[in-house]
């Protein structure tokens, strides 16, 4: 038999039983490929011109994940020499020679690899198809299907794989050429070693370990870039310096304590951990620091996504809206231009006015909430103009009772102001509070209708206060285009030339929606593609490390059945091992990166993340994507591994 087609036989041996290994090939190639396919596609260039560093972000996060899928690729190589060693080794008993082998060892990985491209290349264009009706839906374009390949995106992704390959087949092939049939026969043997061998260091390793980490943590929600890269170094140390000591340290542990070393199946499930854990401690730190980078990549990406949106949702509850800082009115060549170019529904030009004291004000900043006085007094609004607002926004009326007002505030504001009892004087007029209303009314800017609060009075209140700014706000009959938009910032800038003290603020729907999406597809999106990638890299090689012992487990459990260990005890103890080996790298990453998200979640301008975007609800989805991902391996693992290695049911 020929080297080519033993390789072809053994590739095919290969793929069914290293199927882990092969689908997230697969699934490595159809992502390269889709996001390359996006870097190159007409949508994403037309897009490009408004938001020129869309494709420079794909790119960059599809360079990462070149990396880190190039690493993935390497280690399973290691893996396969590893289950294969005895068969290559038994190659050469027979009188092949090494480079012999080595060739049948490259040619068989090769066609393993070629098959996971060809198969993820096809996958990858319907990968390509959603992603790009993700972008297109959030610029609010039109999608339609139309299956096909790009040239540009296959030849960049054969590129990718080609070199990963290579690199990786050629460390693999080195070592053959060299190797001594011994070495082969008992490759599965050799390990990393026990790092600590005393007591005394792994103790202090461990507890150095946590402190780093918990200062890593508190670096790393302090922000800021220098803060961030210390907390960051201090993260990995804590990290390689937990799982080196610890997996070290639990023989010790249960040594000093027999009760629970042989209570039920302690003693075989730790027996077989610590063996494992033991000789891996620095590939479970590298896993958990993936695992870490994973779960705050979904986490920034929610809280970005959540920032746009909200940030979206406030300032878009008008088609247009103009604020005019200070006392001077609106300029007449924004109402020429609209009257002659944008055709409107319903409009309102007024005045936002100043109270004659800040007592709700100071209440709120008594309340220990973060907030920003733009002015050193309430912010007030007619009723008449509240309710014409409400209708341009397209909200239900509210009714003023005579002597009362309401407060209209930003979401996070209403749990405070709702308790508010104190009544407030308007000249002569004392009012008290008759509700609290909040809906989106862009209360984000001094040019706006309140900073995140505002009063609403009667309108013989509001007579004679003085006006703090101008503003106008209208439901258009056809969205507003970009180039109206540019329109009316011309208008903004000529007039910011003559009198350089003026400022004015322009808002309209399209605008704010359109700027979200871009902000969106920059950033989320990019951060969700590199946790999605590093999580099946990192799932995938705890998954292959498990199925490396099918050998050893399966002599395990055939020993335990003769010593009268029935199937279900021994399915429990398969368990055990998997959930403890599994939780252990996962813990860490849980503890560092849910404080972190949550800091990062509250950093955002105050009332933006609010409702589904709450930090606990960001926190949450972060963990219900990870957790998923990583449950979907753990299921394959454990079906594949005690279908092997346990006995058959009689």
């Amino acid at each position: 038999m020929t080297l080519s087609k033993l390789s072809a036989r053994n590739a095919k041996r290969q793929t069914k039983d290293y199927l882990v290994y092969f689908v997230t090939v697969v699934m490595a190639a159809a992502l390269l490929y889709s996001f390359n396919g996006l870097v190159f596609s007409q949508e994403l260039s037309t897009l490009s011109n408004s938001i020129s560093t869309l494709p420079l972000m794909i790119v960059l996060a599809s360079v990462v994940v070149v990396c880190v899928f190039g690493w993935l690729v390497s280690y399973a190589t290691k893996f396969m020499l590893l289950r294969r060693g005895r068969e290559l080794g038994t190659y050469l008993l027979i009188g092949l020679e090494n480079r012999q082998v080595a060739r049948l060892f490259f040619l068989e990985n090769l066609a393993v690899g070629g098959c996971a491209l060809a198969l993820g290349a096809v996958l990858g264009g319907l990968l390509y198809q959603a992603f790009r009706a993700i972008v297109l839906t959030l610029f609010g374009l039109p999608y339609t299907f139309s299956f096909g390949f790009s040239l540009p995106a296959l030849g960049l992704t054969v590129l990718y794989f080609v070199l990963i390959y290579l690199l990786a087949l050629r460390r693999s092939r080195r070592y053959i050429r060299k190797a001594k049939i011994h070495n082969l026969l008992y490759v599965d043997r050799a390990n990393e070693g026990m790092v600590f061998q005393t007591g005394t260091v792994r103790r202090w390793i461990f507890s150095v370990s946590i402190v780093l980490g918990v200062a890593g943590t508190c670096l790393l929600m302090a922000g800021g870039s220098i803060f961030g890269i210390i907390g960051a170094g201090c993260v990995i140390v804590s990290l390689f310096g937990f799982f080196l000591s610890f997996a070290s340290g639990i023989p010790a542990f249960f040594n000093k304590r027999p009760a629970r070393k042989y209570r039920g199946q302690n003693l075989l499930v730790f027996r077989a951990l610590t063996a494992k854990l033991a000789t891996m401690g620095t590939l479970m730190a590298v896993i958990s620091l993936i695992f870490t980078s994973t779960l705050i990549s979904v986490g920034s990406g929610m809280v970005f996504r959540g920032l746009f949106a909200g940030r979206a949702a406030e300032n878009a509850c008008f088609d247009l809206y103009i604020g005019i800082d200070g006392s001077e009115p609106l300029n007449q060549d924004y109402l020429d231009y609209i009257q002659a170019y944008i055709p409107v529904e319903q409009d309102l030009y007024y005045c936002v006015y100043q109270a004659e004291d800040s007592r709700v004000m100071d209440y709120v900043e008594s309340m220990g909430e973060d907030y920003y006085p733009y002015s050193d007094r309430d912010y007030v609004l007619s009723y008449s103009d509240y309710a014409a607002l409400r209708s341009i926004a397209g909200y239900p009326p509210v009714e003023l009772r005579p002597g009362e007002y309401l407060i209209h505030c930003m979401s996070y504001l209403e749990k405070h102001l709702a308790g508010y009892t104190q009544p407030i004087s308007l000249g002569d007029t004392s009012l008290t509070l008759g509700g609290v209303h909040t809906e989106h009314l862009l209360q984000n800017y001094d040019t706006s209708n309140g900073a995140r609060y505002i009063l609403v009075v009667p309108d013989e209140a509001a007579e004679g206060l003085l006006v703090l700014h101008h503003a106008y706000a209208a439901k258009t009959v056809q969205p507003v285009t970009k180039e109206q938009w540019d329109e009316l910032y011309s208008i903004h800038y000529r007039l910011k030339e003559q009198n350089p003290e003026r400022y004015d603020e322009i808002h309209t729907k399209a605008t704010e929606e359109a700027d979200a999406a871009g902000w969106t597809a920059t950033t989320a999106f990019p951060l969700f593609f590199l946790a999605l990638s590093l999580s099946m890299t990192a799932a995938t090689i705890l998954t292959i490390q498990q199925l490396s012992e099918t050998t050893r487990y399966g002599q395990q459990f055939r020993l335990l059945q003769k010593l009268g260990m029935d199937r279900r005890e021994m399915a429990r103890t398969l368990r055990n091992q998997f959930a403890i080996y599994y939780a252990l790298p996962a813990v860490p990453p849980v503890l560092i990166g849910v404080p972190v998200i949550l800091r990062f979640a509250h950093a955002p301008e105050p009332g933006v993340m609010a409702g589904m975007n709450s930090p606990g609800i960001i926190v949450a989805i972060s963990l219900g994507i990870f957790f998923l991902i990583y449950a979907i391996y753990i299921l394959l693992a454990y079906t594949s591994l005690k279908r092997n290695v346990l006995p058959q049911k009689r």
